[in-house]
């Protein structure tokens, strides 16, 4: 089926190339840090996570919230979904793949990320992140592709595809909640330590994935000849409204029990990121400014039906939870130092191009995959 991936129209071409050519250029800054180490990024002695580990925690969220589509379809036998369940589990492949691919650049270099693999440590709860990341792309990659070209044959697919869908159910929760743990087991950061890290991550995945696939929906239909459904997008709809809200009021438990209960750790990372302390305080309250859009969008029903509305209701939440998750949330709990020292980061130009270098890495893999399964929708419905 991947000969219908070399088929395509000059703009199909002309996306491949850009994104190839991102590719190149992100590589040739990966072999500039190769050479000169991590000083070529805005980490250091304090800030040793940065912009590669906050996208990896986004994406795994993304990754994760596939299963929004998968759990009503193969466990509650909603049809509807049937026809995007397979673009939701191609979108988790593509993400898992950016995801270990921040994974990878932020070690530094292979023989470290080598060491990974041949000198694994169970009691690290990396070793089982990574786990869990790559048992999930696989079966993601195995159902997907065997329920295509089961529809590609006309045939139903086989009954073992439907086992390992129940077990992907599961495993997409554990993806988030092992990502969690990696920085909710670390009690010298303040930010971090809440029992409620976990569900915080759940809640975000499952609003930002499902926005993701909306807007990637809403593309293929305009690029394609395969109508992923309106019943379909607004369901979504309403899972992106549902999670979204319960999100904010996860922030805002945070928040109670930080400043009502005074707790001196935590107010400080929240001054530092919403006042005149850090300076990624424009960056947050951009954020909060576009939570507050799309609650206001997504929170009633009849605007949220409509695609021109929902367009950028999901655009406001991908852009709210990038910024907290993907950037404030990793920052944030490592910019003040065990001395209460606030250590300012910003990521350097090499480390965004890297950075660009690994998403275009991860959306030429889900063009491809969207292209396949596109096409034999098309020959299946016609």
């Amino acid at each position: 089926m991947l000969d219908k991936a070399i088929k395509g129209s000059k703009a199909y071409w002309g996306w491949i190339i850009f994104l190839l050519a991102c590719i190149g250029v992100g590589f040739g800054f990966y072999m500039l840090q190769w050479f000169q180490g991590l000083i070529v990024t805005g980490m250091g002695r304090d800030v040793s996570w940065g912009f590669y580990i906050g996208q990896l925690t986004y994406f795994v969220g993304v990754a994760a919230g596939g299963v929004m589509v998968v759990l009503p379809y193969y466990l509650h036998d909603y049809k509807a979904f049937g026809r995007i369940t397979i673009l939701g589990e191609f979108l988790a492949v593509g993400a898992i793949v950016i995801c270990l691919l921040f994974v990878f650049v932020d070690l530094g270099n292979l023989p470290r990320f080598i060491n990974l693999m041949i000198h694994p440590n169970p009691t690290s709860i990396l070793f089982w992140d990574a786990i869990v990341l790559n048992v999930y792309m696989f079966l993601n990659i195995i159902i997907g592709w065997n329920v295509l070209s089961a529809e590609r044959k006309g045939v139903p697919y086989q009954k073992w595809v439907k086992v390992l869908s129940y077990i992907s159910i599961p495993w997409a929760f554990s993806i988030h909640t092992v990502t969690a743990f990696l920085y909710q087991g670390i009690p010298g950061r303040h930010y971090w330590l809440t029992a409620i890290m976990a569900a915080r991550f759940l809640s975000s995945a499952f609003a930002s994935g499902p926005a993701l696939l909306i807007l990637l929906c809403l593309i293929v239909r305009k690029v394609t000849r395969f109508d992923p459904g309106k019943e379909q997008i607004r369901t979504l709809g309403g899972i992106v409204a549902y999670a979204f809200i319960l999100n904010v009021f996860f922030m805002i438990l945070e928040l109670f029990t930080s400043f009502y209960s005074q707790i001196p750790g935590h107010m400080h990372t929240f001054a530092v990121l919403f006042t005149g302390d850090g300076n990624l305080v424009p960056l947050m309250w951009t954020a909060t400014v576009f939570a507050f859009i799309a609650l206001i969008l997504l929170i009633v029903p009849a605007a949220r039906r409509k695609e021109g509305v929902l367009l950028v209701a999901c655009v406001s939440v991908i852009i709210a939870t990038w910024i907290d998750k993907g950037f404030g949330l990793v920052v944030g709990g490592l910019m003040i130092n065990p001395f209460e020292k606030v250590i300012q980061y910003w990521p350097t130009f090499p480390e965004i191009m890297i950075s660009v270098g690994v998403w275009a890495t991860g959306f030429f893999i889900i063009t491809v995959l969207y292209k396949v399964a596109s096409a034999v929708k098309e020959e299946a419905g016609a």
